[in-house]
Formats: structure tokens, sequence, C-alpha cells
């Protein structure tokens, strides 16, 4: 199965996920701390996919991986830097001084999920602390009335 093929077998997920998600931003509920926790958990599924498409840029075989994109490839250069492709952040594996076979757009993506992941779950706290403290409230005005004012 071909490129196209793998996109058309993930559109029909995709699509389902960003319904589900952008749904409440239509009808007003995304103010509640679940749509914030879902959009972290996707933040991190998107930061999960990111981090394997820059993992794994250079194949098993780094050399035909760089042939393959029309450049050189520097064995001194990569013995030189050999802990560099192994990294888990920054994400490189250069073939030479120049070339990089991972995206440039790979790290850039990763700080911005990892902040929006931050930034979700932040606000969820929030949000919940919010409920939380109005429902306290509540129960406690519900407590404080005199008895002749519940019916009693």
């Amino acid at each position: 199965m071909g490129l196209v093929g793998c996109c058309l077998v993930a559109a029909g997920p995709a699509a389902l996920v960003l319904w589900l998600w952008g749904r409440p931003l239509l009808t007003g509920r995304w103010r509640r701390p679940g749509w914030f926790v879902a959009t972290a958990v996707l933040g991190v599924l998107a930061a999960a996919v990111t981090w394997f498409i820059g993992a794994f840029a250079g194949g098993l075989d780094p050399e035909e991986s760089c042939h393959t994109s029309g450049t050189t490839y520097d064995p001194a250069y990569r013995a030189a830097h050999w802990r560099e492709p192994s990294r888990w952040f920054p994400l490189h594996d250069r073939c030479n001084a120049d070339y990089d076979l991972v995206p440039a757009w790979v790290n850039p993506a990763l700080v911005l999920l990892a902040v929006l992941v931050a930034a979700c779950l932040g606000m969820a706290a929030r949000l919940a602390a919010v409920h939380h403290r109005a429902r306290k409230r509540e129960r406690t005005a519900l407590r404080s009335r005199r008895p002749d004012d519940r019916g009693e």
C-alpha cells in the first residue's frame, strides 16, 4: 500500500477525532476540564507521532538515506558526532555538517506540543478547582439555611 493509501486509511479516524474534539468548540462546552484533558491527550499523541517521524527519519541505514536524499555521507563527521542520532531531544541525524535527515519542523513542533500539553493540563486543573470551590460554596449555603427555609 502506497503513501496515498496509508493517508486514506488514516484520514477516517483522524476526521472522527477532529469532529469529536471540535464539536464542543461550536457548542460552547469547551470550558470544561474534560475538554482540556482530551486536548492534552491529543497533544501527547501528536508529540509521539512527531517524535517517531524525527527519530526514524534516517531509516535503518543512514548512509543510504543520505544518498537517497541527494547529499554526501561523511563518515568522519558521523564518527565525531556519534551520540547525536541517539539523543532523545533535540533530534538530529546528520549526513554531514550541512544536512540533517530529520525535518526542520520536528524539534520546534515537539516544543510547541509540550507547551500545549502543559497549558491544557494547567487550565484543566484551574477549571476543576474553580468548579470544586463553587460546589463547596453551594453545599455550605444549603447547610447554613434555617430549618424553616427548607420547609421543615
